[in-house]
């Protein structure tokens, strides 16, 4: 028996409407010995893990024992979505480096040290940094208002909008041991919200962060130009490629014609109809339904089933093609 399984936490309307859409589809196309459920998990012993062929993963970011978990069951064979061992080194600085070198428009971004020590610190712990920092090169690089974000950091969680480098040291002073990036502010004229599956499968939905959460996804706006689309679409694609996830969303915000990548690191992204609403919900169901059976189908018991995006893969196989 092939079996899906869905690990989930908080959210209520994806996980069974996955489910059940998955059962549709597998009883629809009279595909033999499979079955999709919510993960149920009794004991986890190492090296043990080979009941299910597949997991979508929606809460380890959350429970670090589901972390382990699901680490477990992808070295047994599970195909894990997205790969556990990717997303716990994987971090927002790092992918804004990845994306320049992929050829995706990011913003100016500077990585800042902690504005505490962290725990077993003391000077000496810091005699290969500078003093003073160079402030005013990231000022000048960065300009004023800008962003201030945790460097691998979700769910809007700790953001700062700061007017000054006055108003920045204030506010850089509340994150304490949080690494914290600056990065320039986009004034943009539009921005989408992608969902991205398997890599190259991709779903633009027009989105206004700065409106109540509720109320982020636009329904009927303004017509956007196909060229626009299909550019949002290739850096969708070329960056989920890159990276390797299967089940992502990707931010972009248009300024002058030109799409910046805001955020790309979200392997758990919101699914729930009463924020994306029905249209959208319904294209997520269907096809994170037809990439988990399409990952069933091609599971290798005992083998590898993860996805490595190709950041990793060259480094393995020696390609040295250029990055973009």
């Amino acid at each position: 028996m092939r079996k899906i399984g869905i690990l989930f936490g908080q959210e209520n309307t994806f996980p069974q409407a996955f489910i059940d859409r998955v059962n549709e589809k597998i009883k629809d196309q009279g595909i033999k010995n499979m079955i999709a459920e919510a993960v149920l998990i009794e004991t986890v012993e190492q090296a043990k893990s080979d009941e299910y062929a597949v997991i979508i993963d929606r809460i380890s970011q959350d429970v670090p024992f589901y972390r382990a978990f699901l680490k477990n069951a992808a070295i047994t064979g599970t195909a894990v979505i997205n790969n556990p061992f990717w997303w716990s080194a994987d971090e927002k600085f790092f992918n804004n480096a990845l994306a320049e070198k992929v050829g995706v428009p990011v913003p100016k971004t500077f990585i800042l040290p902690t504005s505490h020590r962290p725990p077993d610190t003391d000077e000496n712990s810091f005699r290969n940094m500078k003093f003073p920092f160079n402030w005013e090169k990231m000022f000048e690089t960065v300009g004023f208002p800008a962003y201030m974000k945790p460097h691998d950091g979700g769910g809007w969680k700790s953001v700062y909008r700061v007017e000054s480098p006055e108003d920045l040291w204030t506010k850089h002073g509340e994150t304490e041991n949080l690494v914290m990036m600056l990065q320039e502010e986009i004034n943009f004229t539009e921005y989408f919200r992608c969902y991205v599956l398997n890599t190259d499968k991709v779903h633009i939905m027009q989105y206004e962060p700065r409106n109540p959460h509720h109320l982020r996804y636009v329904i009927d706006g303004s017509p956007v130009k196909q060229d626009t689309l299909d550019l949002v679409e290739k850096y969708c694609i070329r960056l989920n490629k890159a990276l390797g996830y299967d089940f992502n969303t990707v931010e972009f915000a248009i300024r002058d014609g030109v799409p910046y990548a805001i955020d790309f690191c979200n392997p758990a992204p919101d699914a729930d109809i009463h924020s994306v609403g029905q249209e959208n919900f319904d294209w997520i169901v269907e096809n994170a339904a037809n990439m988990a059976i399409e990952k069933a189908k091609q599971y290798k018991k005992g083998k590898m089933n993860l996805t490595w995006g190709t950041f990793v893969k060259n480094q393995i196989t020696g390609k040295k093609t250029p990055l973009k």
